[in-house]
């Protein structure tokens, strides 16, 4: 886990000011996850400033239009300051900053694969907003490769050995993949285990996996003791389909 940041970088410290002085948009129609923002605020600090209408023009002086729920975190967190950039328009003008900060990110994507691979190079999740649920539902659906090139063994297999991927959520060979739960991936590390054991090589093991009956099972994360999971069947391939103003 990396170190806490300052709360306000240097770069934005001219720009901090009390947060008990500025007002949240008295009709802001965003809702937003303020536990989220409050766990980013506390591992990486604010890096971005809020956006505040003075209110010479609309009567409502020091509003918020863009980082409600930043400004909120922030009392959450018991701040005492939070950096903010000054507007002064009117209501017309007003409006239209708050709808269109929330528009443009709702309307922007994501490459899936390449955050799913972001993610996955952190040492932790913190301050991402992403918790293990939500990265192993990007890894479900990130595209695999059908095979993984790896040194011989010496077993006089060539140059090159192949070996079916196996990929958190799912086991896959040639173009045939079947999601699999975290029990199975303990029934399956079993069968590998016993599998090297006996060959000496990971050489065939999807086609032992597929061709061998197995008796293996692994008890599923908080079953009882007589509910188990079974390795899965070659027959049940699926595929899962799958801030603030």
């Amino acid at each position: 886990m990396s170190a806490a940041p300052t709360r306000i970088p240097e770069s934005l410290l001219s720009l901090a000011v009390p947060v008990d002085d500025l007002v949240a948009y008295y009709r802001n129609p965003r809702t937003g996850d303020v536990d989220a923002i409050a766990e980013s605020l506390r591992v990486n600090g604010q890096y971005k400033a809020i956006v505040v209408n003075r209110g010479t023009h609309t009567g409502r002086p020091n509003e918020i239009l863009a980082g409600n729920h930043t400004w909120a975190a922030a009392q959450q967190l018991g701040w005492d300051q939070i950096a903010a950039t000054f507007v002064d328009v009117h209501d017309e003008d007003a409006a239209r900053i708050v709808v269109v900060d929330n528009r443009t990110s709702d309307l922007a994507g994501y490459d899936s694969e390449l955050l799913a691979d972001i993610l996955e190079e952190l040492p932790d999740l913190d301050g991402t907003g992403y918790d293990q649920g939500a990265l192993d539902k990007l890894l479900d659906h990130r595209s695999l490769p059908a095979t993984i090139d790896l040194p011989s063994d010496g077993a006089g297999t060539g140059a090159m050995a192949k070996l079916e991927y196996l990929q958190w959520g799912y086991l896959q060979w040639s173009t045939t993949r079947v999601q699999i739960t975290a029990a199975e991936v303990e029934t399956l590390n079993r069968i590998y285990e016993r599998f090297l054991t006996q060959a000496r090589s990971d050489l065939g093991f999807g086609w032992h996996l597929l061709q061998e009956a197995h008796s293996d099972t692994a008890e599923a994360p908080g079953a009882d003791d007589d509910d188990q999971t079974s390795a899965p069947d070659a027959g049940d391939a699926e595929d899962e389909d799958g801030d603030d103003a």
